[in-house]
Parts: structure tokens; sequence; C-alpha cells
């Protein structure tokens, strides 16, 4: 029988890893890779009997690759501190890994904000590849949101994740800062550069997210994701203008 291995990467995520790691109980091991943490974090792991690992943070996907690579499973399901393992996924992955008729699988993702599921806005349908057979997968080189490639076969999986991205608007703007300078620094190491038009995401991000993808069905929530959302895809593009006339000003004085 194949055998799972569950990898979590965290940074000061006591309050969430607890639900996490229950949620995958069943598995044959979880592994979490912590970068630091100045809470409870590694206190929280051991206890619920993951194997923890201690790993200064290089970046989102060199920490998963790190944590993979720890992992003694034939099948790895990765999930963030935040996420939970859905009840009707914990039934079929047994199954699934016996089974063996794919490589990897884009799971379904089932979002909740401001404590209600979100079905529209682009969140209804959301999937990410993130189970996986080791020895076929590996990680872009990202510094944010780097998700594993696979040589093979890849089905989509309808049993869910479970994902509580935000429990309040301060933690999303702590996490808001730190992805759209990552994103920032990594479209200008590859050539990006901003324009007029970069303007124009806050408003079309938000307009396709309320009114074309229906965000307006979730209410407020809806109304707050694609705000939130349509300012990240621009501010990413606000901090690469500040690049470049960073940029621009070093070379003056050169």
């Amino acid at each position: 029988m194949p055998r799972l291995s569950v990898t979590i990467v965290t940074k000061d995520e006591e309050r969430d890893l607890p639900g996490c790691l229950e949620s995958v109980s069943f598995a044959d091991e979880v592994v979490v890779v912590d970068s630091l943490s100045t809470d409870k974090t590694r206190e929280v792991a051991r206890a619920a009997g993951a194997k923890v690992f201690e790993n200064p943070w290089p970046g989102d996907a060199p920490q998963k690759a790190f944590a993979m690579e720890q992992a003694g499973g034939d099948w790895i399901l990765n999930l963030d501190a935040d996420e939970r393992c859905s009840p009707k996924l914990q039934r079929v992955l047994p199954m699934i890994i016996a089974e063996g008729k794919a490589d990897g699988f884009d799971v379904l993702f089932q979002t909740h904000l401001m404590g209600r599921r979100a079905r529209f806005g682009g969140l209804g349908g959301e999937r990410h590849l993130r189970l996986f057979r080791r020895d076929r997968a590996r990680y872009e080189t990202r510094q944010v949101h780097g998700g594993a490639l696979v040589e093979g076969r890849v089905l989509p999986l309808d049993a869910p994740i479970i994902h509580h991205p935000y429990a309040s608007l301060e933690e999303y703007f702590d996490k808001f800062n730190r992805y759209t300078s990552h994103l920032a620094r990594e479209r200008h190491l590859a050539g990006r550069r901003f324009s007029t038009l970069s303007a124009l995401r806050w408003p079309l991000g938000f307009l396709k997210r309320y009114v074309l993808q229906l965000g307006f069905l979730d209410g407020y929530a809806g109304y707050l994701h694609a705000s939130l959302s349509g300012l990240y895809d621009f501010m990413k593009y606000a901090k690469l203008d500040d690049l470049e006339r960073e940029q621009k000003r070093l070379a003056g004085k050169g």
C-alpha cells in the first residue's frame, strides 16, 4: 500500500496549525517545516506527532521543496496551516492513492471569508495541485505561491481542501505587504515593467470578481474579496514602479 506524507510549512501558526494537524491525523506521516517561529508552533506540531524541522525562510517554493525532501511517503499532500483536509477528502484519499490512476490531482478548494463560504467571485471553482507522487514532482522557483509541477497525468479531484485564508483584515494586510513586495521583485528580475495600464488592474479586477464572476452574491464577503483582490493586483505593479524608479536613481548616481 503506498504511503501518504502530509507536508506543512509554517511561521508563527500556533492558532491555525492544530486544526490542520487534526484533519490529517489519518496520514502515514506529517512533516512540518518551520521558519523560526517565535510562538509555540513547533511545540504544537510535536505534540500532534508530526516530524518537525527548522529551516530559515528561503521562499515559498524552496521551503515546500525542502519539506518534500524530508518526507518518506510515496504520495505528498501539501497543506498550509490555514487549510483543512475535508471529511470527504479524508475518506477518498486512501482509495485514490491505492488506485494510482494519476500522478497528481488538482484539488478543489472551499474558501471561507468573514465566516462564510465563498461560492462566487472566482473562488467557487478554485483548484490547486496539492496531491501528487513524490517521485514525479518538483517545485517552481518562486518566492510566493510556488506550486508543484508534476510529470505525468494530472486529474481533477472534487473532494475539497477547506481554506480559511485570514481571520482579520490586520492579518490580511500583513500578508498583503510581504507577498506584493516579493511578487514585484520577481517581476522586476524577469524584466517586467510598469505601465499606465497597470493602474487599471484595481478597478478591472474588482469588476471581474464582483460583477462578471458574481461576487455580489456572496454579500459583504464578496465585496470585500473583490475590493482587496483588485488592490492586490494593482499593488504588485505599483511596487514594481517603485523598484524601477529606485534603479534609475542608483544608475544616475553612478
